[in-house]
């Protein structure tokens, strides 16, 4: 009996170290505010990993497809019942989040004879100036977090995942020092993909400790697009419509980052 607490510790740490092996190999995702907006980026070969959630709400993800799609729609589902019941206005990013997805992520993580979801998300509502942006990181467990260090006296205006911690961390160093959320969404797209290719990096080499210069920056986001291609998405902050989400077209990608 005395047993019984100490083996469910232990099943705990075995599974979350089986689903960050899990979740390691997933290319990084940058969302981040500008002038207009929030952009969302990443790379990857054929599978979709940026999604519109509801009208002001979009979520990127890496993790297995399955348990992505489970959640997107559990997700659209929730926040479309809520503006059905009351109003479009009342669907909140942070009610869908810490009371409807946490729950649901935490229970099935901590039920160790079944299965978790293997997911890590980033979810963003977009405010009438960068400063009313929102974003939330959604993790397996069911822990959440806003964008950037606890340490932050300012809420950072942008977020990432990656699939391991050190990759991440590389990524807001970055743009910490390069992102301004004023900026245009071409200057958003760039300093984006240099977030990406250093979190590329740094997941592949543990050797890649600081962030490296922007030609080596450049030179492995080439190397990688030769096989990949730039996914990308934002919200509008402002539009005739309720809906602030657009995919960003490949025609729009080569244009915005021709020299």
């Amino acid at each position: 009996m005395i047993e019984e607490p100490y083996r469910w510790v232990e099943a705990i740490a075995n599974r979350r170290e089986y689903i960050e092996t899990q979740l390691a190999p997933g290319s990084p995702i940058v969302a981040l505010s500008y002038r207009d907006g929030i952009l969302f980026v990443t790379v990857g070969r054929a599978r979709q990993k940026l999604f519109e959630i509801y009208d002001r709400i979009a979520l990127g993800a890496i993790g297995h497809p399955g348990d992505i799609e489970r959640l997107r729609m559990a997700a659209i589902e929730l926040a479309s019942t809520e503006g059905f019941t009351r109003s479009a206005g009342d669907v909140s990013l942070r009610r869908l989040a810490f009371y409807s997805l946490s729950p649901v992520l935490k229970t099935a993580f901590e039920q160790v004879y079944g299965a978790p979801y293997l997911a890590r998300m980033i979810f963003a509502e977009v405010g009438a100036s960068p400063a009313g942006d929102l974003f939330l990181r959604v993790e397996y467990d069911g822990a959440i977090a806003a964008g950037g260090a606890s340490a932050d006296t300012q809420p950072p205006r942008f977020s990432v995942i990656s699939g391991t911690t050190p990759s991440a961390e590389l990524m807001e160093e970055l743009l910490r020092r390069d992102h301004d959320s004023n900026c245009t969404l071409r200057a958003a797209l760039k300093v984006a993909l240099d977030a990406w290719s250093a979190g590329s990096m740094r997941a592949a080499d543990d050797e890649v400790k600081e962030i490296p210069a922007h030609a080596t920056l450049l030179k492995h986001r080439q190397e990688k697009l030769k096989s990949a291609t730039v996914e990308a998405c934002v919200l509008e902050r402002s539009g005739a419509s309720a809906i602030r989400y657009r995919s960003v077209a490949d025609g729009e990608l080569k244009e915005l980052t021709a020299a």
